[in-house]
């Protein structure tokens, strides 16, 4: 049987996955789509963990992040980069309102290539703001 190379995700595609991975977002994502909002997509699932987070729901934020990471291991460029400024950088802020605790064990769990990242997004900041 040949394997057949999978097609790479645009945001539209991106967008249809996330509907399925977040079916209480269902409505707004597709809200947000139909104004081709693709950063507002992101943002809204962002939101969705974080109140997860207020909920120490640990392992369902881990496994969200994971699906976000293959979409992201198979977007475009322009996925690729709207998941690293958004949903990477927003680690830093479920950095500060996470557990101590909660926050290594989600990083624990992160994929190594967002981990890659948001200690790379670090470093930057470190230079630009004096942190």
């Amino acid at each position: 049987m040949m394997k057949v190379p999978m097609q790479t995700i645009n945001q539209k595609i991106a967008v249809e996955y996330l509907k399925f991975f977040y079916p209480p977002l269902r409505n707004e994502i597709t809200q947000l789509s139909v104004q081709d909002n693709f950063a507002g997509v992101i943002q809204a699932t962002i939101n969705y963990l974080k109140n997860l987070l207020q909920e120490s729901k640990i392992n369902i934020i881990a496994h969200h992040i994971k699906l976000m990471d293959w979409i992201y291991r198979n977007g475009n460029s322009y996925v690729r980069t709207v998941i690293e400024n958004l949903f990477v950088r927003s680690f830093e802020s479920f950095k500060k309102h996470a557990r101590m605790a909660h926050w290594k064990l989600l990083y624990q769990y992160m994929p190594v290539s967002f981990q890659i990242i948001y200690n790379e997004q670090q470093k930057q900041d470190e230079i630009f703001f004096k942190k």
